[in-house]
């Protein structure tokens, strides 16, 4: 992928690969049905990169280990399912989003310099996909709304509108840090994209990621502060965040003066819906799957909780990790969780070229674990993104203090 064939008069493979990769990264704002146009880009683009001599590290064992095991114990709980219309294809786009998770850890592994290109790309896809939300919310083009929602709520390029809402966390986040931090471009431009996206997580209404919004842009404020290298930076930090919240307000202000979007707002607010309480509501089918599942050791098999036991989904990505995924996807999963934090937050106090993507990726990833209590995320592209590149961070790091180590020498 690095040789250059410039002398023949056409574009380094390097420059080829850059593109595609920016493409794969967009794709993954336009998921309306599976397979989506992101696993087609990804299954030829994937092969391609490996077979083409992409290296995989050693420091990412533990990511391919426990993503594999997890994998496994979906397979062996294909044999709790009674009828195999969906189920196998479940477990396959599984296994696929697993291996792109490793992909981009090796990508980043290899050379961190490709994470700018992973950002822009995610952001472009971002602010496109709010322009069809907002497009179908708002009824601007004939047919959108029927397309770009569901329930009267903003769903952009996703079928589901709390996909949608927690997709545009990390581009939010890395368009707040690189205000908070006078990252090199236009303030300004950033500034403006990063109130466009809070509009899109708005309309999401999704409480879910209202609150991973909030979460996400604190976390990036307080680590910042802490990274912080002058009292001035700091000053210059409250200044923005002042300026962030105040826009953000005023957007939220503004929208709110439709009285169709003001009745939405009332609604969503509330802590508990009518489909979170009651006997079989989604905290109570919390407890009773976690009851289910703990005298059968191969799990109920993929999409089998809500088919054949309970009216839902589980709703909770630990639950979700046992009963699709058996006690071995259900261990595998919070393992890795916890070593995937515990290998990372040394890391978002060294001054590296990465920090700054993994401050954004780590908070993220953290709040994705608290959302993930009361939503399914395991099919989420954009959270086996957020894995991979941290992932691939872990890595870089300790290609960077080999490298400080030999010169030392």
């Amino acid at each position: 992928m690095e040789a250059s064939l410039a002398r023949s008069g056409t574009i380094s493979t390097r420059t080829l690969g850059a593109v595609f990769l920016w493409l794969l990264i967009f794709s993954g704002g336009f998921v309306f049905r599976e397979p989506a146009p992101y696993e087609l880009f990804a299954v030829v683009l994937v092969p391609t990169w490996f077979l083409a001599g992409l290296p995989l590290p050693r420091q990412i064992a533990p990511l391919f280990v426990f993503l594999l095991l997890y994998l496994i114990g979906g397979i062996i709980g294909l044999s709790q399912v009674k009828t195999y219309d969906q189920a196998p294809m479940f477990i396959a786009v599984t296994g696929f989003l697993a291996l792109t998770s490793i992909f981009f850890a090796c990508l980043v592994a290899e050379d961190h310099r490709r994470l700018k290109h992973i950002g822009n790309a995610y952001i472009a896809s971002a602010c496109f996909s709010v322009a069809l939300g907002l497009a179908g919310y708002f009824q601007l083009v004939p047919g959108a709304f029927e397309l770009f929602t569901l329930y009267g709520r903003a769903s952009g390029g996703f079928e589901d509108p709390n996909v949608f809402g927690p997709f545009l966390i990390l581009p939010l986040g890395l368009l707040f840090y690189g205000v908070m931090n006078r990252e090199p471009g236009s303030m300004m431009l950033r500034l403006v994209l990063m109130l466009f996206i809070l509009l899109g997580i708005f309309m999401s209404f999704s409480r879910a990621s209202w609150g991973l919004a909030v979460f996400t842009l604190g976390g990036i404020f307080v680590l910042s502060l802490i990274n912080a290298k002058r009292p001035t930076d700091r000053v210059r930090m409250f200044a923005w965040l002042a300026i962030a919240i105040v826009g953000a307000v005023g957007l939220v202000l503004i929208a709110l003066s439709s009285d169709q979007v003001s009745a939405l707002f009332a609604e969503r607010a509330q802590i508990v819906q009518n489909y979170d309480g009651g006997r079989f509501g989604r905290f109570a089918r919390h407890a009773l799957g976690f009851k289910l599942v703990a005298d059968r050791p191969l799990g109920l098999g993929a999409l089998e909780f809500g088919r054949r036991y309970y009216p839902g989904d589980p709703h909770n990505i630990w639950l979700k990790s046992f009963t699709a995924y058996g006690w071995l996807g259900g261990i595998s999963y919070p393992i890795l969780v916890f070593w995937t934090i515990i290998r990372a937050v040394p890391l978002l106090f060294k001054p590296r070229p990465w920090q700054p993507v993994l401050i954004v990726s780590f908070v993220v990833f953290f709040g994705h674990q608290v959302i993930g209590a009361v939503i399914d995320i395991d099919h989420w592209r954009h959270y086996f993104l957020l894995l991979g590149l941290i992932w691939g961070m872990i890595a870089a790091e300790a290609r960077w203090s080999d490298e400080m180590q030999r010169q030392t020498i």
